[in-house]
């Protein structure tokens, strides 16, 4: 046998397994397709995808099945995905964890770069910055100052220990150079409590969590986290346009497959979530409980998490943040 008959001979099966694959790939998908929150059920990133899902199944023809599980940080969910076959059968929703995590965390059981896929963006959630009205500042570029004359003397609270509130505030104090004191509580709802009852002078808190409290006069916004105002609060400002140039904060939500999931495969989730989210309805509906449906190319997604791991490499450590 020539060197050439022996070349095709032994290579042989492995061309037709990857011509086998890549037909299947172009017919995908053939069976339902699940989509693992690893947060609990409830949650402004579970309601998101409960009403993603049922449109994605009519687009798809295949129902899209969501399996909540939390735990861990957000990283036995996220571990889940990064394990199980790359054949686009499994997905993953990532928030701002996962650039965090691996940072806050001494050990991941999952390489944040290397064993996720990138499919879409799809949401993102602004953070509003509230005070309580009994503090003397009507602007984030006061309350800068004030904090900049009382260093480690205001406090904040958020909703725990690495929360979209914490990591935002984090934020605003690394790019202002202040120094304020962390009050953790379990949860939003309670974090909010506190700087309503005054027992802390500011937080951050998302948008829909704050529009009525706003509206009441029982908190005060000074500026919200993204670099435009939000739609919803069009009379607060942004934090970029109130002082601090530059900043930008908003929790995201986006969709990952196992590495190595075939391109046809990505590239068939990513059309039907961005046809998906430019439905009116839908993206009315998302509005409504507090976020943006946004969409984007699965390049996009990838840069914008290798952007998320620089910052908060440079923002947790300069905090000190950790969570074990």
């Amino acid at each position: 046998m020539t060197p050439r008959l022996r070349w095709l001979s032994c290579a042989m099966p492995a061309m037709l397994f990857a011509v086998a694959g890549s037909a299947a790939a172009q017919n995908y998908p053939q069976r339902p397709v699940r989509i693992i929150i690893p947060f609990a059920a409830g949650g402004a990133t579970d309601v998101v995808f409960r009403m993603l899902a049922p449109r994605l199944s009519e687009e798809l023809g295949q129902q899209v099945l969501i399996d909540n599980r939390p735990g861990g940080g957000a990283t036995i969910g996220m571990d889940l995905v990064a394990k199980s076959a790359p054949d686009g059968y499994t997905l993953g929703v990532a928030n701002v964890s996962l650039g965090v995590n691996p940072f806050v965390l001494s050990r991941l059981p999952y390489d944040t770069v290397k064993d996720f896929a990138p499919v879409s963006l799809v949401a993102t959630v602004t953070q509003v910055l509230l005070v309580h009205p009994s503090l003397p500042v009507k602007s984030v570029k006061a309350l800068v100052a004030l904090a900049r004359s009382r260093p480690g003397e205001l406090n904040y609270a958020s909703g725990g220990n690495a929360s979209s509130g914490h990591l935002a505030c984090e934020l605003l104090m690394y790019r202002t150079g202040v120094r304020m004191v962390h009050i953790p509580y379990k949860g939003g709802g309670p974090s909010v409590a506190s700087t309503i009852s005054g027992e802390t002078a500011i937080n951050f808190t998302s948008v829909p969590a704050s529009v009525n409290h706003l509206k009441a006069g029982r908190l005060v916004g000074l500026g919200v986290s993204t670099r435009t105002r939000d739609p919803a609060l069009p009379e607060v400002p942004s934090i970029a346009e109130s002082g601090v140039p530059g900043y930008e904060f908003f929790d995201w939500q986006g969709v990952v497959a196992p590495a190595t999931t075939p391109a046809a495969a990505i590239g068939r989730l990513h059309a039907e979530i961005v046809k998906v989210l430019a439905d009116p309805g839908l993206r009315s509906r998302i509005t409504g409980v507090g976020a943006q449906a946004v969409g984007g190319t699965p390049r996009e997604l990838g840069a914008f998490i290798r952007k998320e791991l620089e910052t908060w490499s440079v923002v947790v450590k300069a905090a000190g943040i950790r969570t074990d």
